[in-house]
């Protein structure tokens, strides 16, 4: 598994990487936005980002770049500032995980052997209308058209896939893909499934006011 890791202070990178390299992970480290951004778009496994990095590009603009050119990849971001105006934002952004600075590396590689063993248990493909749904690759096409996801909006996908034809709770779409310990509002749900809406046309999905969803 690769992994970038994006982390401006260097002794505390330099710890991380070495818990992660003693897993066997392939770990590339960079100690600002500006350099990390310039490979937004290579193949990577999961990247951990901070949110306060110096210089012009912090960990917000990473992920958007990075959704925006990989979607496949799974990211976990770790702050130290306003924890619940962070984890909100990022996890709105398409985050997979957060993490509160100070932080054990053993609790993050908890966290990223997780959010990886999440990305990778989804083998075969799914047919949905017209759409053709690859899990291990995460790659939707409709027709020869690709559709691009991201995590958080594939991780939704999946949910309603898994549930077809049966009412599904808001609450349950929020733990599912936010996790239990999430803490903000559940507006999170309403906003991703716009999105995934927007992308999907021809999903139909059903609104049971007051309960939650149901994909017909």
């Amino acid at each position: 598994m690769k992994i970038y890791y994006v982390e401006d202070e260097r002794d505390l990178s330099e710890i991380i990487r070495k818990y992660l390299t003693r897993e066997n992970y392939d770990v590339t480290v960079f100690y600002d936005g500006e350099t990390a951004i310039k490979h937004a778009a290579d193949t990577v496994d999961l990247w951990i980002l901070d949110i306060m990095l110096t210089g012009e590009v912090d960990g917000f603009d990473l992920i958007k770049a990075i959704n925006q050119s990989n979607p496949d990849a799974a990211i976990i971001f770790t702050s130290a500032r306003d924890q619940a105006l962070d984890k909100i934002k990022g996890l709105e952004l398409g985050s997979d995980d957060y993490l509160a600075k100070p932080f054990s590396p053993r609790e993050l590689i908890l966290r990223v052997k997780a959010v990886l063993k999440r990305k990778n248990s989804r083998p075969g493909v799914i047919s949905y209308s017209d759409y053709s749904i690859q899990l291990d690759s995460r790659e939707i096409r409709h027709g020869d058209k690709q559709i691009e996801l991201t995590n958080k909006e594939f991780e939704m996908l999946l949910v309603f896939l898994k549930n077809k034809q049966q009412p599904i709770e808001r609450t349950l779409l929020l733990e599912t893909i936010w996790g239990k310990n999430y803490v903000g509002s559940d507006r999170v749900v309403d906003d991703l499934l716009r999105r995934l809406r927007s992308k999907m046309p021809l999903l139909r999905i059903e609104t049971i006011y007051g309960y939650g969803y149901r994909l017909l």
